[in-house]
């Protein structure tokens, strides 16, 4: 069975750009930042695409809409835990898979303490899609090929977010919250079926907590839950509503 990633070649919006050229770029940025879901006529976004078409917003200003927008909000971040809301805005935005936890980390504090356009446009805004899409080019899959500053393992979590052209990104499961949590190196697996396993399920982990309590004084106090695989995204967001801050998150046999 042959492995598949997503085609990766940049598609640039130029000067003098036909309306073939434009709706090419349009469906482009569609198909990348809501993650190939089958989007219809009246779901478009019609005054952006103008905005775009007569030069008043680039390409960059044009995802940035599409992802602040309700419908980006209804389909990733509004049911899905926040792991999985994270990991799919570094898909949709970035190109790749998260590195590691404290990049997570750093993305669900800014969520949390700063609101859902906050976190998107910390990654549109930040120096690291402007070298590598610029003002004008959609954003594409960029984990599949070493790079300076990524590390190896970003090819088999990149995969790990990409299972098929028919595939969409619906589905409130995060899919590296073991992985990264523990910095385990991602396994590459072919599509699950009846007879698959998937890794990592039959495990129990720790998650490390701090969590403040407001007396006469503020205090930080340390706890640590356990939890199966299946119970963690549900356990991270019963943490963070409480206010508690994810330390860590280690198998519960590591130690």
């Amino acid at each position: 069975m042959a492995l598949w990633i997503a085609d990766t070649e940049p598609l640039e919006l130029r000067p003098n750009a036909t309306e073939n050229d434009l709706q090419n770029i349009i469906r482009a940025v569609y198909k990348q930042v809501l993650g190939n879901i089958h989007l219809m006529e009246s779901q478009r976004f019609t005054n952006a695409e103008s905005l775009l078409r007569n030069g008043s917003i680039s390409v960059k200003g044009f995802v940035k809409l599409v992802a602040q927008s309700d419908l980006y909000f209804s389909l990733f971040c509004e049911s899905s835990s926040a792991y999985r809301f994270i990991e799919l805005n570094f898909k949709h935005l970035l190109g790749r898979a998260p590195q590691d936890q404290a990049e997570i980390s750093g993305h669900v504090n800014t969520f949390i303490s700063q609101g859902y356009k906050a976190e998107i446009n910390s990654y549109i805004d930040s120096e690291e899609y402007i070298l590598n899409y610029g003002e004008y080019i959609v954003p594409y899959t960029r984990g599949n090929k070493t790079q300076i500053g990524l590390k190896n393992v970003a090819f088999n979590r990149t995969f790990a977010l990409n299972r098929g052209f028919a595939a969409n990104d619906i589905g409130n499961q995060a899919k590296l919250i073991t992985d990264v949590g523990v910095n385990l190196g991602t396994k590459i697996t072919y599509p699950t079926s009846a007879s698959g396993i998937k890794d990592n399920t039959g495990k129990r982990f720790r998650i490390h907590v701090a969590k403040a309590t407001y007396g006469p004084r503020v205090t930080r106090s340390k706890q640590t839950f356990e939890v199966g695989y299946g119970q963690m995204s549900q356990k991270i967001r019963n943490i963070q509503k409480s206010g508690g801050k994810i330390l860590s998150i280690s198998e519960a046999n590591s130690y």
